[in-house]
């Protein structure tokens, strides 16, 4: 029962408040929703798609069977402890940027934010995403999950790259010695 309650409350509640603080902020005129920095049929997919593997991590937490194999209670353990790092990430990260949060790139003016997390990572919610990635791959052992789950980490590590340029571009000499600093991901 705890394992379950420790792999379906953290994703609801982080779309909860990635949601109701895009709410509170087209409150103040402020849109979370950036311009995809990629195609934008293969950005969304792969957001959605990360949603998904969610969704298939929690129902295999309630005991929906998904595939034949199931993982060993200790690697289901390991996998729950990459999920609460993964969402811890992701909560700290969204706090961490406030104002500045965007789904894809901004398409007004914001902040680059390098405090908090942004001093260890530059992308800490990324690092976040895979974490919880790799463990929907180990806690459920099916190989549809764990193929979604690389091609959800790679176009997010080309979307990565894209913003990468967007920042070079608007905060020029500023995001570069922030580059030089902090690595990208770990």
């Amino acid at each position: 029962m705890t394992g379950t309650i420790l792999i379906t409350v953290p994703p609801l509640l982080f779309l909860a408040v990635l949601f109701g603080g895009g709410a509170v902020l087209r409150r103040v005129n402020i849109d979370i929703g950036g311009e995809p920095p990629i195609n934008r049929r293969l950005f969304y997919l792969s957001k959605y798609a990360m949603l998904a593997l969610w969704a298939v991590t929690v129902l295999a937490s309630w005991g929906v069977k998904l595939f034949p194999i199931e993982a060993p209670a200790p690697l289901k353990i390991v996998a729950t402890c990459f999920w609460l790092f993964g969402f811890a990430l992701l909560f700290a990260g969204r706090l961490g940027l406030g104002a500045s949060f965007r789904i894809g790139s901004p398409t007004e003016e914001t902040g680059l934010e390098t405090g908090g997390l942004f001093r260890i990572s530059r992308n800490p919610m990324y690092v976040g995403v895979f974490s919880t990635l790799i463990a929907a791959s180990l806690y459920t052992l099916n190989p549809v999950v764990i193929a979604v789950a690389v091609f959800v980490v790679a176009v997010h590590h080309k979307i990565v790259l894209a913003e990468e340029e967007f920042l070079r571009r608007a905060f020029g000499e500023k995001y570069a010695a922030y580059s030089a600093r902090v690595r990208r991901y770990l």
